[in-house]
């Protein structure tokens, strides 16, 4: 049941983008949690230079099936012109959180 799943690593410009973000993914069941990490510092390559910015970072649980539909929804909201949208497998976790996760991506 696990290898069905995923978590998203997508960074954000503002608390502001991140929360619209996040709303509208969990709102859309196309994510089952989005947990806001309010600051991280990014340091990165950027039109020939490198760059520190700070941004906010969403952990955005999902199903890989759902994994097309939440890019999608992602990139019609944020203000980057490459944002980070990236998934990593969930390989493990525990039985009782993964059927949960299956219910909220549910249509109600």
């Amino acid at each position: 049941m696990s290898g069905e799943y995923c978590v998203g690593l997508i960074t954000t410009s503002s608390r502001e983008e991140a929360e619209r973000i996040a709303e509208a993914l969990v709102r859309e069941r196309l994510a089952a949690c989005v947990t806001i990490v309010p600051e991280v510092e990014s340091v990165y390559w950027w039109e020939g230079r490198v760059v520190r910015d700070r941004e906010v970072l969403l952990l955005v649980k999902t199903a890989r099936a759902k994994w097309p539909m939440l890019m999608a929804a992602v990139r019609e909201r944020h203000s980057y012109q490459v944002p980070e949208i990236l998934a990593l497998p969930i390989v493990e976790g525990s039985e009782a959180y993964l059927e949960w996760l299956e219910r909220s991506l549910s249509a109600s």
